[in-house]
């Protein structure tokens, strides 16, 4: 047994339900839509014969899946609407829980390609046209898509009264009594990366670098304000305030009403992973996706809260969860007004106070088995950390707790066969499933940290029960240069959904493509979302 799967084994612990913890939610980030109880039984995983990495231009799947395209970029959704670009997060909710084929399928939409959105070339993004912009500023944000199982096969409701977007030129009001940047609503939302769900049904999806398009307001060591510009050119043809970006944003499915939650705090969130306590109070845990930035707890003082309540930033050398309410650190009384200015500005807070830097946290989930919180560490190139680590902190009994034991679960790395954790979900048998983020600069590069033993971005599943219990196993290859992001389970665990994000990203131009995927031939690569099936599926899930 090698030392990572020891490691495995010792942490995640018994196969067992453990009930000193357990809370009475445990829908969040990915992935467990229906969570283990009492009465349920284990069931033992047959061998699983896992796949080789590969550099081959398709979704390749271990013997015994399959997938079908659910939707593709600009396929139509309604008479006004079509599919967002690069898929990210994904949430399915049935309309009616006795009937679980069908429902409503959320999907976000990270960021915007020019080259496929627009057709534009080029390093200096300030040339583009506002028509260029608007064009991007459309294809983010998210979409709510109406779906439904029929003969085994899910597929669109086209034009259904529920198919609705929500984009970057979207009204959101803020969840929070006082103005931010002296308003109550902001314009849009974007760079939509995970997210998670709420005990109430509706979903979060969480703005991530929001900055690449809003720009930054940046303090110096006197406290006084600049504006760092937007990477990609929005703010050349649309001015708003950066401060209106960088939060958790709460979407009612079937209204399509959203708010922008304030109390989470402003940064680049992955994730919104909730877990709601005996009482009805909410836990809601989020990572900062950016090199050297932190791992952050919400603990609500009222019931299904997101709003009244107290942030927390982790030091996970100590095992403390530190407050960041103004009126119990002296330290930010010093340097922000008010409690609002700290959440905007929670980064600088958090740092103030001791957090903890982190390899680039991502996704969070909840164990299953025994309520413990695991966190992808994805990597840190600023300190040569190229393969990440998965992190698992067990609270002090419950998750409303203040102190805690961190520990690496699983390193990644040339020898553990895993590398650059991102999106984590496990099944209602305890397994743990992720999804890898090589960079596309340097995935396939002979003189870079990947090759030859990792190519393609993958799906990797490390089983919980049989012989191959805690052995990381590959069982999905992304597209070229396409990352495998958003994995859900459906509420019969027949089914993964997951999204196939930016193939073919490193094209040149639309005449030198590196993907065709997914219709193959000349045809231009589109995001796309698919449907995972197949006996290993149900064998590993225990349906």
């Amino acid at each position: 047994m090698n030392n990572s799967r020891r490691t495995f084994l010792k942490l995640f612990g018994k196969a067992t339900v453990s009930t000193a913890v357990m809370p009475l939610f445990l829908e969040s980030c990915g992935n467990n839509p229906n969570h283990i109880s009492k009465e349920d039984k284990q069931a033992i995983i047959k061998d699983i014969i896992g796949i080789q990495a590969t550099d081959k231009d398709d979704v390749i799947l271990a013997e015994g899946l399959s997938y079908d395209v659910l939707i593709s970029f600009k396929d139509n959704i309604s008479e006004d609407d079509f599919f967002g670009f690069n898929n990210d997060f994904l949430c399915y909710i049935p309309l009616d829980k006795n009937n679980i084929n069908d429902g409503l399928l959320w999907v976000n939409h990270e960021y915007a390609h020019a080259l496929f959105v627009n057709g534009f070339i080029g390093d200096d993004h300030t040339q583009k046209s506002k028509e260029d912009v608007e064009k991007e500023k459309y294809v983010v944000g998210g979409s709510i898509v109406r779906i439904q199982k029929y003969d085994g096969k899910w597929s669109i409701v086209k034009n259904d009264p529920y198919n609705k977007r929500l984009n970057a030129f979207t009204e959101i009001p803020f969840n929070w009594e006082k103005p931010i940047a002296n308003s109550g609503v902001a314009i849009g939302t974007h760079s939509n990366c995970s997210g998670g769900i709420t005990p109430w049904n509706t979903i979060l999806t969480c703005e991530e670098n929001y900055d690449m398009y809003e720009g930054e307001t940046i303090y110096n060591e006197d406290n006084e304000p600049t504006y760092k510009p937007a990477k990609y050119g929005w703010d050349v043809h649309y001015n708003y305030p950066p401060e209106h970006y960088g939060w958790v944003v709460e979407v009612d499915l079937k209204t399509g009403k959203a708010q922008k939650h304030v109390a989470l705090g402003r940064f680049a969130h992955e994730c919104c992973t909730l877990v709601r306590l005996e009482d009805g109070r909410i836990v809601a845990y989020s990572g900062d996706d950016k090199n050297n930035e932190f791992i952050y707890k919400f603990i609500s003082s009222k019931p299904d809260s997101l709003k009244d309540g107290t942030l927390y930033v982790a030091n996970t050398d100590k095992g403390k969860w530190i407050s960041l309410n103004i009126d119990d650190q002296p330290l930010l009384q010093e340097k922000f007004k008010d409690q609002t200015e700290v959440l905007i500005r929670v980064r600088e807070a958090a740092k103030l106070l001791g957090a903890t830097p982190q390899n680039r946290p991502e996704d969070i989930e909840i164990d299953p088995i025994n309520g413990n919180v695991i966190i992808a560490l994805t990597n840190n190139y600023d300190k040569e950390n190229f393969h990440g680590s998965i992190l698992k902190i067990e609270e002090n009994g419950t998750h409303d707790a203040l102190d805690f034991t961190a520990e690496d679960l699983l390193v990644g790395g040339k020898n553990s066969g895993f590398t650059c954790p991102d999106n984590l979900a496990f099944d209602k048998q305890g397994n743990l499933w992720f999804t890898s983020d090589m960079s596309g600069s340097k995935m396939l590069k002979e003189d870079g940290p990947y090759f030859p033993e990792f190519k393609n971005n993958g799906l990797f599943l490390v089983p919980r029960t049989g012989a191959q219990k805690g052995q990381v196993i590959q069982v999905a290859s992304a597209p070229r240069d396409a990352e495998l992001t958003g994995p859900w389970f459906s509420n019969d665990y027949k089914t993964l959904f997951l999204s196939v994000q930016h193939p073919g990203e490193n094209s040149s131009s639309l005449k030198e493509l590196t993907s065709h995927w997914p219709q193959g031939g000349n045809s231009l690569p589109k995001p796309s979302v698919i449907c995972i099936s197949g006996p290993l599926l149900e064998n590993i899930c225990g349906v």
